[in-house]
């Protein structure tokens, strides 16, 4: 089985660590690079829907960036224990008709001993907005680590 550094339990270095990989991953917006976080049965809650296996999760996150366009995100750590982490994240993103939305959310994270991801609890909100209220700027792709997190952007 890969493993996928850091693993638990974590220390406050290392759950900001993760929490920084899996925004770099999820901003790749590449479902492939995303599974591989995944341990195989990974179990999923995401809003309403249920996901289980890093095959299921491929064609989630395929359906996922194939609506939300221009797709940008960061978390931020809230807490951790052991092989758990919970975090809080925003991301922003446009429809095919050009409607902006911004998404507020919570995920609790648990984690194998291979530092692959076995469950995901995410709720979401999400808010309209107008495009001319994003906050988030950055080129496509990883967020550039002078941009502001969630806390120093007051969300």
């Amino acid at each position: 089985m890969e493993i996928r550094q850091p693993v638990p339990p974590f220390s406050l270095e290392t759950a900001i660590q993760k929490v920084r990989l899996a925004e770099d991953a999820w901003n790749s917006r590449d479902p492939e690079r995303v599974s591989l976080v995944y341990a195989p049965n990974t179990h999923w809650r995401n809003r309403a829907e249920f996901v289980d296996g890093r095959d299921a999760v491929k064609a989630f996150l395929h359906r996922k960036w194939n609506r939300e366009l221009d797709y940008r995100l960061i978390k931020e750590l809230w807490t951790f224990a052991g092989n758990r982490i919970a975090v809080r994240f925003v991301y922003e993103c446009h429809d095919d008709s050009g409607n902006w939305y911004r998404s507020h959310g919570n995920e609790n994270w648990e984690f194998n001993d291979h530092g692959q991801m076995t469950k995901r609890h995410a709720s979401i909100n999400d808010q309209p907005i107008a495009q001319s209220e994003r906050l988030f700027h950055w080129p496509l792709g990883r967020r550039p680590d002078d941009h502001p997190g969630l806390s120093e952007l007051g969300l």
